[in-house]
């Protein structure tokens, strides 16, 4: 009889924890739902410029006291729109990881306003043997010679960063900004102002590029004078030398003629009284003859 009491009361205080236990539950999930709200997170990795349907995000509850600043709640809303960052599976989809409504999807979604992306080509040793990678920022270094050194028949050459942080956009055909294995590429894509662009297909043209890889966090710009052999060795630059000026030709003038003046003897003054006189010219010759 006792046996039978206490397996009783241990049945109804289990029921009784069961029931606790369900309604503990229910209240919790209700508090739960009253404090949260819908927001759409991406279903799948999204890469840089990538186009965004609706089936690539779902709705999921979300603490409504951290609901990130703008979240979209509607899945419609993302239909069409291209993401300039990339995502990962999960994370919330925000009007700041998204370029302008109506923008094509690709790599030119991603530049910022009044820049331009420009590619060049690079190799093993000029693309930082591969760790300048999309996101990184690099410095553009030329190797080229003065002009004033080929006027003069010299050996000039100059090394000097022309460009500073510089931000790398892609490398070949990939944009993807998550992934730091470092990829040996043929041509990096680079993103720059009109003027810069100028700079950098000026100093590709007339000498041979490098990229320097720089720290992101330092947007300091280093002012540098550029290296020359003379300064590579610590010695002084030389003098450019100037070209010998032709010595001026002398003409010889020529002396002027002596005339000569032949000045005849003056004749008498008068001819002797009594007797007739005749002047007489013979040649430069003048004679007076008197009878």
């Amino acid at each position: 009889m006792k046996n039978t009491r206490a397996l009783v009361m241990l049945i109804i205080a289990a029921i009784t924890g069961l029931v606790a236990v369900v309604l503990a539950s229910n209240w919790i999930n209700q508090q739960a739902q009253a404090g949260a709200s819908k927001i759409a997170v991406v279903v799948a990795d999204v890469d840089l410029g990538a186009r965004i349907s609706s089936e690539m995000v779902k709705l999921v509850d979300w603490p409504a006291s951290s609901i990130p600043s703008g979240a979209f709640a509607e899945a419609k809303a993302l239909d069409g729109r291209v993401a300039k960052t990339s995502m990962q599976r999960g994370e919330p989809v925000l009007e700041s990881k998204l370029a302008p409504v109506g923008t094509k999807g690709g790599l030119s979604a991603v530049l910022s306003e009044g820049k331009r992306a420009m590619t060049v080509k690079v190799n093993e040793v000029v693309g930082v043997a591969g760790f300048a990678l999309p996101g990184n920022y690099v410095d553009i270094m030329v190797n080229t010679q003065e002009e004033r050194a080929r006027e003069n028949d010299q050996d000039r050459t100059i090394s000097k960063i022309v460009l500073q942080q510089i931000l790398v956009l892609a490398v070949a055909q990939e944009a993807n900004r998550d992934e730091t294995k470092p990829k040996v590429v043929n041509a990096v894509t680079l993103e720059v102002t009109p003027e810069q662009a100028e700079i950098l297909d000026l100093a590709r043209s007339v000498g041979v590029l490098s990229l320097v890889l720089r720290n992101q966090i330092e947007p300091k710009a280093a002012l540098t004078e550029g290296a020359t052999k003379a300064t590579l060795l610590g010695g002084v630059a030389p003098a450019p030398v100037e070209p010998a000026k032709p010595a001026p030709v002398q003409v010889a003038q020529a002396k002027p003629k002596q005339v000569v003046k032949r000045i005849a003897k003056p004749a008498a003054s008068a001819a002797p009284q009594g007797k007739d006189c005749v002047e007489l010219i013979r040649g430069v010759t003048k004679v007076t003859e008197c009878f």
